[in-house]
């Protein structure tokens, strides 16, 4: 657990998900440097482990057995995960490049993305073919593939090395099973297939691709791939499925960084430091030239321990690393399509089922390592405590964004105490989402919001706080007109001070930007976490208020339910059954930096009533909407859109430190069976959608046009007749 009193000094930029920098990951949680903020940057969620590819093509486990969730593994690393792919490295200023425009300052920087095996030079192959390596895609196409394969399915493998062959092998197993006639056919360039194994090992593969009827062909590679068939030359082969196993292919961005390269791969000494003694590189995509090895994911493993040995050495500012050496040869287990598998080492051979218990047990073993994480928690308060500390401070840590209000109860009894406004030109002040000002012939409209930190990653937190934060702006129906910036960072050094305020500002100003908004000051300080806010002004004709919503009105709502849930989940480690906990938060991610934009221009010229739903949930919000209507409503339980994964968690006790408050609000005014779906009724959203009261005869069209705005609204109930109440239909 990192040790938060102590300034954070140092950047260590982890480029890649791969086994090597997973392993660093966990040893980093369990032993973190103070003083040193660690990111990880990696195109999606999750990360497949290579060693379980071949029995999930062939069906022997499912797909979240064989992915290592890497937010997860982050949180418990201390460490900002960046979803995004990296495209550069500029070493003079130190920054990490990213596909997004996304620039990431480090100190040291370590490198671990893997190889490809695609044909970049065979016609065609980009629209008709996949490759096996990065290998989620390839898994992700040939799941969707074995659910509508034809009776006869046909596969063109290209490639004949120990990669092509155990997938080839792999994939006749899965379709037969599946009860298909597949034609399965390994195509090989070279005079002899499999090289790099001893003939023994040649062998029994070769009787194995025999047994599950796989053919090779020798001397072969294609010309051009089209939609149905992979052309040869003087031969076309029919394939349904066309995957390349075919060699092993640099990313090409690492050709412009300026370090030693050799085959497009990073040159490592035994330090594994690259030519650039700030960067180091792991796993395939290094070249390790002091002691040249092939490509294989074992390599990998064995450096992790000397790699986070020596990045904890330069980031301490030590000259003394660790020397890695690479064993001369390693055991080679390989799977054979069943549960049956080939062994080879120093050219011995070995076949059997009981070589397959062998190497799962051998690979359910490496992937324990990240199915849960040790509770790094902090000791208690020495001495004796205040009563009522306890209490307090909850079953559950606080959570951040919305999840850290304070309770509706409290909040409300707080504003009754304020004086009625003064001033003539204020029209509203508290109790609607923002204040309402005349200004000339229309109206101008202020809100603040600000969120303590749930993620590590400032930029990303920007963009959800700016969204959040227009979201009362949009609600009133006004168009977004000036922000201002309320930012406290963490203890840090003035460059890394710099630099954060430099990545948060810069992901605000993109935001509002983007809505016709200025960024036009603001304030920081510093203080014991990250906290983010602004204050946002509109101008408007006409305001839309909370109150206004009319007994028939159908009700819509733009946004999933669930962050609150997610976010909580992602905080404790709680996962559920079958579910990548990664890829629900970056789902939640990604509905929460949405804009409302799309959705305000729809709905505001329609709308009876608007409010956005955040922290106080659903219920509260739409109560809140009910109380100032002088109506009810009825809602359907199944017509509110979730985000994936958020009922599943809320099934397994997943649940915001905010939820508890928020049910105590509003169960006493509503009707409703209490299950997990029922439950993020509660759910405080940050960076939540609009909730709508429309014209009923409106409501269709206008939900209509919020699809084709690639807006997921749904129409979730209507407004009755009746006191202030809500009924929950399942």
């Amino acid at each position: 657990m990192q040790n938060d009193d102590l300034p954070l000094t140092r950047d260590l930029v982890m480029i890649g998900g791969g086994h090597a920098h997973a392993l660093v990951l966990r040893m980093w949680g369990m032993d973190p440097m103070p003083g040193v903020r660690v990111t990880v940057i990696n195109p999606g969620p999750v990360a497949p482990y290579t060693g379980m590819l071949p029995g999930h093509i062939a069906g022997h486990y499912r797909r979240d057995q064989m992915m290592i969730d890497l937010v997860p593994l982050a949180r418990f690393a201390g460490a900002r995960a960046i979803m995004d792919r990296v495209v550069g490295i500029d070493r003079v200023a130190r920054r990490v490049l990213l596909a997004s425009g996304q620039a990431i300052s480090y100190d040291v920087a370590s490198v671990d993305i893997g190889i490809g095996s695609a044909l970049p030079g065979v016609p065609g192959f980009a629209e008709h073919a996949v490759a096996a390596k990065p290998l989620g895609g390839y898994a992700d196409r040939w799941q969707a593939f074995v659910a509508q394969a034809p009776a006869a399915p046909r596969v063109v493998v290209v490639g004949g090395g120990l990669g092509g062959v155990e997938l080839a092998l792999a994939s006749a197993h899965r379709l037969q099973a599946a009860g298909l006639q597949p034609s399965v056919t390994v195509l090989e360039q070279a005079a002899v297939a499999l090289p790099g194994i001893g003939a023994g090992a040649r062998a029994a593969l070769l009787a194995h691709m025999q047994r599950l009827g796989v053919r090779l062909l020798l001397n072969a590679a294609p010309v051009r791939i089209e939609a149905g068939a992979v052309v040869l030359d003087g031969q076309t082969l029919p394939s349904d499925f066309t995957l390349a196993v075919a060699g092993t292919r640099p990313q090409g961005w690492l050709a412009d960084t300026g370090l030693a390269l050799r085959d497009g791969f990073l040159t490592v000494g035994p330090t594994l430091q690259t030519s650039d003694p700030a960067i180091f590189a792991v796993g395939d995509c290094a070249d390790l030239a002091f002691a040249p090895r092939p490509k294989a994911g074992v390599y990998a493993v064995r450096e992790a321990p000397f790699l986070f040995d020596n990045l904890r050495a330069v980031l301490s500012g030590k000259s003394t690393l660790r020397r890695y050496r690479p064993q001369r040869d390693y055991l080679k287990l390989v799977s054979t399509g069943g549960q049956g598998a080939v062994a080879d080492k120093f050219g011995l051979r070995l076949d059997g089922g009981w070589l397959w218990l062998w190497k799962n047990s051998i690979d359910l073993k490496f992937m324990e390592k990240f199915a849960s994480y040790p509770a790094m928690t902090p000791p208690p308060p020495a001495g004796p405590v205040a009563a009522g500390v306890a209490q307090a401070l909850g079953e559950k840590p606080l959570c951040g964004g919305c999840g850290a209000k304070v309770g509706a109860d409290a909040l409300t009894t707080a504003l009754a105490s304020l004086p009625a406004p003064a001033r003539p030109d204020v029209v509203s002040g508290a109790g609607d989402d923002a204040a309402v000002l005349r200004c000339g012939d229309g109206f101008q409209v202020i809100s603040t919001d600000h969120l303590r930190a749930f993620s590590h990653d400032p930029a990303l937190m920007a963009r959800i706080c700016a969204t959040h934060a227009l979201g009362d702006i949009w609600a009133m129906g006004a168009a977004p007109q000036v922000a201002l910036a309320q930012i406290t960072l963490p203890r840090m050094s003035p460059r890394m001070q710099a630099e954060t305020l430099r990545e948060i500002m810069a992901a605000a100003s993109e935001v509002f930007r983007a809505e016709g908004a200025d960024v036009v000051g603001g304030h920081t300080a510093t203080g014991a976490e990250l906290t983010l806010g602004f204050t946002v002004t509109g101008l408007a004709k006409r305001i839309l208020a909370k109150g206004g919503a009319r007994p028939g009105d159908a009700l819509i709502l733009t946004k999933p339910l669930g962050t609150g849930t997610i976010l909580a989940a992602e905080m404790a480690g709680q996962r559920a059954p079958g579910l990548m906990l990664g890829e629900a938060v970056v789902a939640a991610l990604a509905s929460m930096t949405r804009s409302l934009g799309p959705d305000a221009a729809i709905l505001t010229p329609q709308a009876h009533a608007m409010t956005d739903v955040t922290g106080f949930g659903l219920a509260g919000h739409l109560l809140e909407m009910l109380t100032a209507s002088n109506c009810a409503a009825e809602i359907s339980l199944p017509a509110i859109p979730l985000l994936p994964g958020a009922e599943a968690l809320a099934a397994t006790g997943a649940a915001s430190s905010l939820a508890p408050a928020n049910r105590a609000a509003c169960t006493a005014r509503m009707a409703f069976n209490d299950t997990p779906r029922a439950a993020l009724l509660f759910d405080p959203q940050t960076a939540g959608g609009l909730l709508a009261a429309v014209p009923a005869d409106q409501a269709t069209a206008l939900l209509t046009a919020l699809h084709a705005a690639n807006v997921r609204a749904a129409i979730i109930g209507q407004a009755t007749e009746g006191a202030p109440f809500l009924t929950i239909k399942t």
